[in-house]
This record gives structure tokens, C-alpha cells and sequence, in this order.
């Protein structure tokens, strides 16, 4: 057995991930504007606002985990090579302490990233491929911190302690107590602490309330003891707090009032512990909340959490989060009997679980059943969709899921946590061991170059204005042309 990612997101989906028409916003197809005047067109422009606009200006902004729309794409160009030991292309390095696997992510020219630390020597992590479903206990007494860092030049403009307490769950030995992305709509910022609760801040690191979400026991249901580490992240629109928590004791999606925490609504779920983000789908008809599972994978209503769809079957520890490819949603896990990686239309209604995992109907637009990937979340662009097995890249085609190839990264020798990112039609895939490889994003596969991060790295990058933000277990590295 393979042990999950515990990565903040751990592992979340992309309004920007499919084929752009002259610009167009990926959700829209063209026979929406194309003949129903100027009335249908000035709806049309204030649902694309209404879509996109709460991440602001998406080349500067990246405010949840992979990005605007959960996409995990940039349009703007990055570095393809880089050099820690000479400084080509590196901006600058900062020093995090303690130890986390959440992502940073970017508002304006500030750059938000938490933590949890301990005192005394660096917790231990073990990475690697592995199959060890052993957990850390740790008593002594942790801090969950926010910093926040000057995009330009990487000072640390301050650094806020949230909560100081003992852990009140075990972490898997590749996991850390802070995993989850923070995310930010550019008035609050939303953090999951795991097991110590849901935080909410202002853009000063100013604490505004704090929510109590029980024990987050997130652990592999065959054996109830075991505890890994709870991974997904929140999401934050329209002034709501979304958040995922399925855990042994419990499972539920939830939504809170930004404002001061009081829960809106709150759907109980019926499936395993889920490691994976929810993602936000907005089209014409219906703004939904998508999300990963086994027993209960489906679409809810996002004003008011009623279940629109549901989908049964796949791995049986999902980690990876869904990802938005034009006008479907692509989901994919791969632990147990089934690896599958499939696409749902958006529109999807009811119980649309077919007879077969491989199987499609009305609502699944395609399935590859073997091809799915356990940890990283896939990312889609132009068209195609590619995910990554530890080290196994599959790229397909978005609209059919034809396999285009099916080719190893890395020679076989790192495990691969952090999900993929793109920049400029170049693809990022981080190795644990802080190797990043470079891709193009066509259905042609090579690797244009390979870089090491000079660190083990687990957490997927942040992008802003052509500049890549890895963090690894002991630094914070801004990659980037050095102007």
C-alpha cells in the first residue's frame, strides 16, 4: 500500500483550465454570444464578472490553494531554468520556520504562508515511497503561526501566533500539523489548522474569530486508529467560508459567514476520510460545490449545501481535488482496486453512478479507468489534461480523455506530493526531493529542463506576475527573472 498526500491541499480546479476561444472564459461556450444580441451579451459579461472577479487581477493574485478558480495555471511566463547555488533566476530565499506543507498564497504584494512549530530541533519527516501507515504523537506544545512576506524581495513584514497549544491529533510521518492552504479574498484570509480549528484574519494577521471543528481524524478507515493528518483546504466566496471535513467520526461540507463564523449551512456527508479541496464551478444555470470521494463523490448547491449530484466508486482514499476543464469537471483517485480518472458535465443531476467504473452515460462525458493518480491534483490546459503517477505523466485529451502518452518523469526514484502547476504554457512537476521538471503543455511529450529546489519539497508552488514561489521544509524561494 502507498501512503497518501497530506498536502494543503494535500491536496482543488480551474475556471482557466480549458481552451480559451479568442479569450473567452473557459466555462463559456461560444454559441452563448453568438446570437442573442446585446442584451444576451451585457448578461453574459456580468456572470464572467461575477465568476472571476473575486480573485482581481489573476496575474498578481493567487488566493487559495493552485490559484485562481483552483486552476493551478498563470498565463503569465516563468523561468524555465534556475540555479539555487549561482542565484540564476532565483529573486530571493527566506527561511520559514517550523514545519508545513500549505501552500502560500498571493495577494497584491504580499504573500501569505502558515505554519506550525515546534520547539526545539525540526520535527522529523520521512518522505519517500513508502507504504507505512504509522502516525508521529507529539505532546509537546506547538504554535500555528501566519506570516506574511513582501513579494518583492521576500522580508518578512510580520509574523502572527494564532493559537499555541499540544496537538490534538497524530500526524502521519510524511505529514506536518499544518497542511491545509490558507486562502483570501482580499479582505479576510481562511485557515484550516487541522484538529486546532477554522481561523479567520484580516489582511494584518489580525485574528477576527476563531471556529471549534471538532477532532479532525483523518486516518485510513481500515484501521480506525491511525491518524494521517487532515489536508483540505478552505475556500473562500461571496463573503462564505467552504470547508470539507470528512474525517472518521464525521463527514461533512460546510459553509460560515465570513463575517464573524456563524455556519450557514452545513450538509452531512456519508463517505470515507477525504483528503482532498472542493472546487467552485460557476455556469449560467448553477454556482456548485464539487467534491472528491468514494462513497459520496458529487456537486452541492453553494447558497444552500443541498446535494444536485452524486457519483460512487473509485480509490478509497481520495487525495486528489477536482479540477474544471471547460464544461466538465475532472475527478481522480487511485488507491484500492480502482484508479480511474473521469470527466462529469456540469450539469449533472441525480445518482449518475454507471454499472461499471469504466463506463460512461449522460452525465460522465469519459473515463480512463487505470490511469487515475493517487496523490497530486491534475491540472489542465489548452485542451488537454495531464496528471502524474509518482513520476508516471499521462496526458490526455479534455473533451474525449484520449491517452496522448504516458511517460516517467524523474527515473523512478523520488515520490511526487505536490501537484503540478502552469506558467506561460510550461508545466511544473515537483519531486519530493525538490527536483522540479519542466514540461511543455502540448500533447508532445519532453522535458525542457530539471531543477532542484536545494530543499525536500512536498507543497505546490504559488505563481504571481511570471515569478514561482515553491516551499520547501525550510525556506520559502521565489523563482523568477531577476530584474
Amino acid at each position: 500500500m502507498k501512503i497518501f498526500n497530506v498536502l494543503g491541499g494535500s491536496g482543488a480546479p480551474p475556471a482557466k483550465a480549458g481552451t480559451p476561444n479568442f479569450g473567452m472564459h473557459p466555462l463559456v461556450k461560444p454559441s452563448l454570444i453568438s446570437t442573442r444580441g446585446p442584451v444576451a451579451l451585457l448578461v453574459l459579461c456580468a456572470w464572467l464578472q461575477a465568476a472571476s472577479g473575486a480573485f482581481g487581477d489573476s496575474t498578481a493574485n493567487w488566493p487559495q490553494f493552485r490559484g485562481p478558480h483552483s486552476s493551478g495555471v498563470s498565463d503569465d511566463p516563468a523561468p524555465v531554468t534556475w540555479n539555487i547555488g549561482s542565484g540564476e533566476n532565483v529573486r530571493w530565499q527566506t527561511p520559514i520556520p517550523g514545519l508545513g506543507h500549505a501552500s502560500p498564497i498571493v495577494w497584491g504584494d504580499r504573500i501569505y504562508v502558515t505554519t506550525a512549530v515546534k520547539p526545539g530541533a525540526k520535527p522529523d519527516l520521512k518522505i519517500g515511497l513508502y507504504g507505512d501507515v504509522g502516525s508521529y504523537t507529539e505532546m509537546e506544545t506547538h504554535q500555528w503561526r501566519l506570516l506574511c512576506l513582501n513579494k518583492s524581495d521576500g522580508k518578512i513584514l510580520w509574523d502572527k501566533l494564532a493559537l499555541e497549544s499540544i496537538p490534538r491529533a497524530k500526524r502521519h510521518t510524511k505529514s506536518t500539523h499544518c497542511n491545509s492552504t490558507p486562502a483570501t479574498d482580499g479582505q479576510r484570509i481562511a485557515a484550516i489548522f487541522g484538529s486546532e480549528g477554522l481561523f479567520c484574519f484580516d489582511l494584518d494577521g489580525n485574528q477576527l474569530w476563531h471556529k471549534d471543528l471538532g477532532r479532525m481524524d483523518s486516518g485510513w478507515y481500515v484501521q480506525t486508529n491511525t491518524s494521517w493528518g487532515f489536508s483540505s483546504s478552505p475556500l473562500l466566496r461571496d463573503g462564505k467560508i467552504i470547508v470539507q471535513c470528512d474525517v472518521l467520526s464525521e463527514q461533512f461540507l460546510a459553509a460560515f459567514d465570513a463575517s464573524d463564523g456563524h455556519q450557514l449551512w452545513r450538509t452531512p456527508r456519508k463517505d470515507v476520510p477525504t483528503f482532498s479541496t472542493p472546487v467552485i464551478a460557476v455556469t449560467p444555470a448553477r454556482t456548485q460545490i464539487i467534491v472528491n470521494g468514494w462513497k459520496q463523490i458529487g456537486g452541492y448547491d453553494f447558497a444552500t449545501g443541498r446535494q444536485l449530484w452524486t457519483l460512487k466508486e473509485g480509490g478509497d482514499i481520495p487525495v486528489a481535488s477536482p479540477i474544471l476543464a471547460s464544461d466538465l469537471v475532472v475527478l481522480t483517485s487511485a488507491h484500492g482496486k480502482n484508479h480511474p480518472i473521469r470527466a462529469v458535465r456540469l450539469d449533472a443531476s441525480g445518482d449518475i453512478t454507471p454499472a461499471e467504473i469504466s463506463a460512461t452515460n449522460q452525465a460522465i462525458a469519459w473515463c480512463q479507468p487505470r490511469k487515475g493518480t493517487y496523490l497530486e491534483t491534475p491540472i489542465a490546459v489548452g485542451g488537454l489534461v495531464w496528471d502524474d503517477a509518482d513520476g508516471v505523466v499521462t496526458c490526455l485529451d479534455a473533451k474525449t480523455g484520449e491517452i496522448q502518452y504516458n511517460e516517467r518523469i524523474g527515473g523512478g526514484g523520488q515520490g511526487f506530493t505536490a501537484s503540478p502547476v502552469a506558467a506561460g504554457g510550461k508545466l511544473y512537476f515537483t519531486g519530493e526531493q525538490g527536483d522540479v521538471f519542466v514540461l511543455p503543455a502540448t500533447k508532445d511529450f519532453s522535458v525542457l529542463a530539471t531543477n532542484n529546489l536545494g530543499g525536500i519539497c512536498l507543497s505546490t508552488p504559488a505563481i504571481s506576475s511570471g515569478t514561482l514561489f515553491f516551499r520547501t521544509t525550510e525556506k520559502l524561494v521565489a523563482i523568477g527573472s531577476r530584474k
